[in-house]
């Protein structure tokens, strides 16, 4: 496709974008200190980014009451490193007096730019919150976003609930494991996340605690990573974060010719 055309498919909007995806070694604890982790990991970004550059921070990394102190965090963060955040999530007491797993998203200038539920809480969670019901769906810099709580990632009926097609799928997660290993969960994410890339003709970043994270009797498996379903290497249809975080380059338009090379084909889900 000519340069040209491709930039006027995406007027008004970035055609790259970077994602910063992270995996920090955690602490499941009352009076936790994971935003300084946090803080101190992603500090060297300050500068390096734009308003539009995307950080996805993992499910439930403030275990404190306070929801207040989770949501300035999370503007104190967006604010220093001048671009949107992503902020994970926490367990919020909503007004109507249910508990819900729920984040949000905000902008370098501190504006609340989306919101999200967790619509399926998973395994022993179920016993500290109630399933939510505010699906992720917002936009950053005319890109449009799905945020899916970790579980939630694994049920495509949420996927298919959209308003419109998202272009990006975000995954804040706390992955937990029986098995004696990560490999088994890592496996499993893996093709998971390039599955969903490849069908829904989106770009999928997980973001997740470090391997092994202090969480009582279980240990996390570390599964974030970035799937793009534009490459045609299989070895690098997945990216795993591998460290504490990593950048991923996001190319829109080539996005957009995969995408468009699939619906001549009748091979697009919508």
């Amino acid at each position: 496709m000519p340069r040209g055309r491709l930039w006027g498919l995406h007027r008004g909007r970035k055609v790259r974008v970077k994602l910063v995806l992270v995996q920090p070694q955690l602490v499941h604890a009352a009076d936790d200190r994971n935003i300084d982790t946090l803080a101190r990991l992603l500090a060297p970004l300050a500068g390096t980014v734009d308003q539009d550059d995307i950080v996805l921070l993992p499910e439930h990394w403030d275990t404190r009451p306070s929801r207040e102190r989770y949501v300035n965090d999370v503007r104190e963060l967006a604010g220093t490193l001048g671009c949107h955040v992503i902020g994970g999530s926490h367990h919020e007491t909503r007004d109507d007096g249910r508990r819900v797993n729920s984040g949000v998203a905000v902008a370098p200038d501190g504006q609340v730019v989306g919101r999200y539920e967790k619509l399926r809480p998973y395994a022993g969670e179920r016993a500290l919150t109630e399933p939510g019901d505010l699906l992720g769906e917002f936009e950053i810099g005319g890109r449009r976003v799905l945020v899916l709580i970790c579980a939630d990632f694994w049920f495509s009926d949420l996927i298919h609930a959209v308003k419109t097609l998202p272009d990006l799928v975000l995954v804040p997660a706390l992955s937990v494991t029986r098995k004696p290993t990560p490999d088994y969960s890592r496996s499993l994410w893996r093709d998971l996340a390039v599955a969903r890339a490849y069908e829904f003709g989106v770009y999928v970043g997980v973001s997740d605690w470090g391997h092994p994270s202090e969480l009582g009797p279980l240990f996390t498996s570390a599964v974030g990573g970035f799937a793009d379903p534009t490459q045609i290497e299989p070895a690098r249809l997945f990216t795993p974060v591998a460290g504490e975080s990593r950048v991923f380059d996001l190319d829109f338009g080539l996005l957009e010719s995969f995408r468009t090379d699939r619906r001549e084909r009748g091979f697009y889900w919508r």
